[in-house]
């Protein structure tokens, strides 16, 4: 029968078959080996940082760090980590009888580790180059009972000049005593004379065994069992418009044929995604990346990351270039000083001694979350530049907004409130470089953000149902430990110059309110059939379905922005080439000041390579009365989102552009030539001027 099984078919059947060796090798181990006869202790009681046996309900071996060659171990007697030595990848991560979680087939370097892409001299790859961040040098930190750290190292110097990011790097790996798990953290430092180069994307992987984990989990709502990497091969795929994205035409298991698998439909926003991973049936077993806080993060709470994808791959990224484009990498000029520590991150497993629904794990893993971020920041880090609880300050206040026309204020509710690193930028949504801290106010606007590190920063908000950002006029210093800064009540006064005459969609960053339309039932992921349909591939191309001829026309207080607005302002394809478009707004004027001034706010949620065009009641005007110029490189579109980088645009119209009646305005995406340059819209109002007449 092997002799006719095509080629993958074959593979699979040896990979099996090794598995099986390895499952009875380490079930041979678990009987034999008192240190590895204890389950997953989450399961009766919290995962815990422990200072002592004592806290422990039940025995609980010592933390033992053990040399093998080229190789240290990391073991607590729960669960066991390799780590390559002094490369500093993680190998194997032994838990629950099985031997290795990730996919051993992989080289060594290739299954657990840091990486960054960068960009800087004698990079030639448009993209940038990658770095797995390979070590010279191990240092054991802290060696008790209780609890290993270990630290391995790179230094930068001059002969990696256009080889390597000129960083110092520091990977560190902690395990504690009774936790089901370990933690990871990294310090990238540059000293004042290391040169300049630019940082676009960093992050933790793993790579599971592909024979024990196909069930992804990230959300509630958003988790399934997703096909073998296998399937994304030539024989058993068809690549679609980009390499990430493919159709299964012949996938192992037949479940999957004619679905789409591409990684960016599993992305999601910082504040959404701080646990995800996978579980493994039988055995039940997960492994799970846990961000207990988003401090070491950039761009606030909604910034969106990947997470999981075939592969299976779980990643924990930290700064990326996704759904923002180049104006999010973080540059740093020759002689620039910087230091981060990226983390702690915890890795996570769980099990189920049970027979059960094995999605039970990630309810635990919920579970994990909450108990890991209340003892934010960890007292167990031995890095100088991890500051405790007690070397941190906090900042109060209460957020109004203030009506310009209407000369009101009203109490900011369920803002973002947050704290980044002052800069030029502007936008807490662009920066890059430093540390984060946000929270979210309460129904009467007041906030409490707690455990700031020690530093300057700027304080932004970004609020529901309002247009803009706000931005405190004065850098705030967090000096001496424990300090309480009480900022009194702070006011945005958010744009508005007159009474509003009509408005299209809700102020809230997301182009989510618009119609998103069905995808093509050949190019469909089954888990967005009914939510989230804007993560299916290919709607990019059902404008020109819609609208083959003529572009959209939305007519005010007729039109439905839920219905008649398509989420998009894409490109059309006309005979296979991309041409611009242009939508229209017709609205009636019943009273006219002509010698006013008129105010049209335009909010976009997203921009790729696109230049918005505004004119009024003339379709061909030259010049235009407004244009945004080139703007936005975020590629939301193509990655299935439904917001990138936020643009605010207020454009001033004279009176005497409009009519008494019937007025047309003209809002034009100029550049073709790609099917994925176009515009999200997030909210467009128009305002009178207040004193307008008949």
């Amino acid at each position: 029968m092997l002799m006719i099984m095509q080629g993958a078919q074959l593979c699979l059947v040896i990979l099996i078959l090794v598995n099986l060796l390895e499952v009875l090798h380490a079930n041979y181990i678990t009987s034999s080996s008192s240190s590895m006869q204890l389950t997953n202790r989450n399961s009766t009681i919290d995962q815990k940082v422990y200072e002592s046996s004592e806290d422990i309900q039940g025995p609980s071996p010592r933390v033992q760090l053990l040399y093998q060659d080229n190789y240290i171990v990391l073991d607590n007697g729960i669960i066991q980590v390799t780590v390559l030595n002094p490369e500093g990848s993680v190998i194997k991560i032994h838990y629950n009888g099985i031997a290795n979680l990730l996919e051993q087939l992989n080289d060594e370097s290739d299954r657990g580790y840091w990486d960054v892409v960068w960009k800087g001299e004698g990079v030639t790859r448009k993209k940038g180059n990658l770095d797995r961040l390979p070590c010279t040098d191990f240092k054991v930190i802290v060696e008790t009972d209780e609890q290993v750290e270990v630290s391995f190292t790179r230094t930068w110097n001059s002969s990696f000049y256009g080889k390597l990011p000129p960083l110092n790097i520091d990977k560190r790996f902690v395990m504690l005593r009774g936790s089901s798990g370990f933690y990871a953290y990294a310090i990238y430092e540059r000293p004042k004379d290391f040169p300049g180069f630019t940082l676009a994307n960093t992050r933790l992987a793993f790579k599971l065994n592909k024979l024990w984990f196909n069930y992804m989990a990230m959300a509630d709502d958003r988790q399934r069992q997703l096909p073998l990497p296998d399937d994304r091969s030539p024989e058993r795929s068809e690549v679609l418009a980009y390499p990430e994205a493919v159709l299964l035409t012949n996938p192992i298991e037949p479940e999957f044929k004619g679905e789409v698998d591409d990684k960016y439909q599993y992305s999601g926003e910082a504040k959404d995604i701080q646990v995800h991973g996978w579980i493994c049936s039988k055995p039940a077993t997960g492994l799970w990346q846990i961000i207990p806080n988003n401090e070491f993060r950039s761009a606030g709470p909604t910034k969106q990351y990947l997470t999981s994808h075939v592969g299976p791959t779980s990643l924990s990224v930290l700064l990326s270039t996704h759904y923002s484009g180049e104006e999010l990498m973080a540059t740093f000029e020759d002689g620039e000083p910087w230091k981060k520590v990226l983390g702690p991150l915890f890795v996570y497993a769980n099990s189920m001694t049970s027979e059960g629904d094995s999605r039970q794990l990630w309810e635990d893993a919920k579970e994990q979350l909450s108990v890991e971020a209340k003892r934010w920041p960890y007292s167990f880090a031995v890095s100088d530049d991890f500051p405790s609880s007690d070397q941190r300050g906090s900042v109060n206040g209460s957020l109004l907004v203030y009506d310009r026309y209407l000369k009101t204020n009203t109490s900011a509710r369920k803002a973002y409130v947050g704290l980044a690193a002052p800069g030029e930028v502007g936008s807490w949504q662009r920066e890059s470089k430093g540390y984060q801290f946000w929270t979210r106010t309460d129904d009467g606007g007041h906030f409490t953000i707690e455990n700031i590190r020690p530093g300057n920063y700027n304080l932004y908000a970004l609020i529901p149902g309002f247009i803009g950002d706000y931005r405190y006029n004065d850098t705030l210093n967090i000096s001496a430990a424990g300090s309480s800064m009480d900022m009194g009540d702070l006011v945005y006064d958010h744009p508005r110059d007159g009474p509003i005459l009509w408005e299209i969609g809700i102020p809230d960053r997301s182009a989510g309110e618009f119609f998103v339309p069905d995808p093509d039932p050949k190019l469909v992921n089954p888990l967005y059939l009914t939510r989230d349909k804007y993560r299916q591939y290919g709607l990019w191309e059902r404008y020109t379905d819609l609208y083959p001829d003529e572009d959209l026309v939305y007519t005010v207080n007729v039109s439905d922005y839920q219905k008649d607005w398509f989420f998009a302002q894409v490109t059309r394809n006309v005979n296979n080439t991309y041409q611009g478009t242009t939508w229209q707004i017709k609205f009636q004027l019943d009273k006219l000041d002509p010698s006013g001034t008129y105010y049209l706010r335009i909010a976009l949620a997203s921009a790729t390579s696109s230049e918005l065009q505004v004119r009024i009641n003339d379709r061909h005007e030259k010049p235009p009365l407004f244009t945004s110029g080139l703007i936005g490189y975020d590629n939301t579109i193509a990655r299935h989102g439904i917001h990138g980088l936020y643009w605010l645009y207020n454009v001033s119209i004279p009176g005497d552009k409009f009519l008494l009646g019937n007025n047309t305005i003209f809002l034009t995406q100029a550049w073709g030539l790609s099917p994925w340059r176009g515009i999200l819209y997030d909210y467009i109002r128009l305002e009178a001027p207040v004193d307008d007449v008949v």
